[in-house]
């Protein structure tokens, strides 16, 4: 399957300031995958260590690091020789050993003609149990997120499809009506299947998507397992907890998240460490609230309120219980959930696309769903689920902070009117931040 961050693995490669990468996301995502193929179309060899099943290989860490000393001891290990800018090092699952993280300051210091990619599903969740020392400043970081709608055309041999939305969004000319409709369709696929590439091929092969809610659960069941792996007893059921309550909390006409849904007198002081690690392990998105509509967001956020996405739209769809039939009908108001889908959907895009996730409110008497910095702009998103985009908030905060545009990303076909440009959901991968990647691990640490 065709993947976006192999065009960055490139420039990766190329780039003659290259220092070891870090390759971070959820658990399945990919990143195995990626890595590989990508070593596979680029270098003459590779060296795959997985600190998880190369456990004797991991031992060697204890005793010294420096990178003469791990290279020789990888080539006996694997029979192969390690070239120079020939080989690819592979380090997969570097969370299940420290000292392989803190050999990437090493690698990044004195053997920098070594190319050296790591990977770790939990590791942000290791970092903050185990305090690992983390090379600050040594290596370069890529998050890896659930395929997007695009990378999912593609993975159907769908790309003229794709291309022409990108040059929709590009002149603001409508789509014919009957390649809207299919993309609407294809949109709707999506929310059910979402993002996970094993949910994803699944469905490919066998073309229903009830096929594919057999792996959703075992992505599902793999993600409570780690819960009881990283974490001591009480602190799993407290994660678990959370982690339970998203649907309830997006179907809350206020989508904040609240303690109290999770358990009946919960508290932050209860459950913020459970939060900070869904944050970590890259299952969950957070979305700040913003009160002032001015450079730059972050300063104005209210780290107390926010609100919690899951990272895949196809998991929550699942996790929800939605009826899938509510989602492809095309009466869409016949389901109440569907909003709170669709804006897990567009929250999942945005972050995929480089953009930090704030929504603006006024006192709770109007609010944005999304604020995105694109250069030194701050332009307000609304999101709607059907064709019905009426919306008072959107008017308050134009209004109040004159935008040099807004932007509405509903159902109704590509336009620009009255200062918004409307977006089809199909299209909101088109909305991109292409002088920002973004960069932040864990929630914890930005590394350029």
């Amino acid at each position: 399957m065709k993947r976006k961050i192999i065009d960055e693995l490139i420039k990766w490669k190329e780039d003659k300031n290259r220092k070891p990468l870090i390759v971070h996301g959820a658990r399945q995502v990919g990143k195995t995958y990626v890595i590989r193929e990508f070593g596979k179309g680029h270098y003459k060899n590779i060296i795959y260590v997985n600190f998880e099943i190369d456990l004797e290989l991991a031992k060697d860490f204890t005793d010294n690091i420096s990178p003469e000393f791990i290279v020789n001891r990888m080539e006996l290990y694997f029979g192969e020789t390690i070239k120079k800018g020939e080989t690819l090092i592979f380090f997969d699952e570097i969370q299940a050993c420290g000292r392989a993280l803190t050999s990437l300051k090493y690698f990044c210091e004195d053997a920098p003609e070594y190319h050296v990619i790591a990977a770790g599903s939990l590791l942000g969740v290791a970092i903050n149990k185990e305090k690992y020392s983390f090379p600050v400043g040594k290596v370069s970081m890529m998050n890896l997120y659930p395929m997007d709608f695009e990378e999912f055309l593609w993975a159907q041999g769908r790309e003229l499809v794709a291309n022409e939305i990108r040059r929709c969004y590009s002149s603001n000319e409508e789509m014919s009506q009957s390649i809207h409709g299919l993309c609407m369709e294809q949109y709707k696929t999506y929310l059910i299947v979402g993002g996970m590439p094993g949910v994803i091929k699944r469905y490919i092969e066998e073309q229903k998507v009830i096929e594919t809610q057999v792996v959703k659960n075992e992505i599902l069941s793999s993600y409570t397992a780690d819960m009881s792996k990283y974490a001591t007893n009480s602190e799993a059921t407290k994660i678990k907890a959370s982690y339970d309550s998203i649907p309830s909390q997006l179907a809350k006409d206020n989508k904040k998240f609240q303690y109290k849904v999770i358990q009946k007198g919960g508290t932050a002081t209860m459950f913020g460490e459970a939060i900070h690690w869904l944050e970590a392990a890259g299952v969950v998105l957070k979305c700040f609230k913003i009160e002032h509509g001015h450079m730059p967001p972050r300063a104005y956020r209210d780290l107390s309120s926010f609100k919690l996405y899951m990272s895949d739209i196809g998991l929550l769809t699942l996790k929800a219980n939605l009826p899938l039939h509510a989602l492809m009908s095309s009466d869409t108001n016949n389901s109440t959930f569907i909003g709170a889908l669709t804006e897990n959907y567009v929250a999942q895009a945005l972050l995929n696309n480089g953009f930090d996730l704030h929504y603006w409110t006024s006192k709770d008497t109007a609010e944005v769903d999304f604020v995105i910095q694109k250069e030194s702009d701050i332009i307000p998103v609304e999101v709607k689920a059907n064709e019905n985009v009426k919306s008072r908030s959107l008017s308050v905060y134009i209004s109040k902070y004159k935008p040099p545009y807004a932007i509405r990303i509903s159902a109704k076909n590509f336009g620009f009117e009255n200062n918004i440009k409307s977006v089809p959901l199909y299209a909101v991968f088109c909305i991109e931040n292409k002088n920002e990647k973004k960069t932040e691990m864990f929630g914890l640490v930005r590394i350029t």
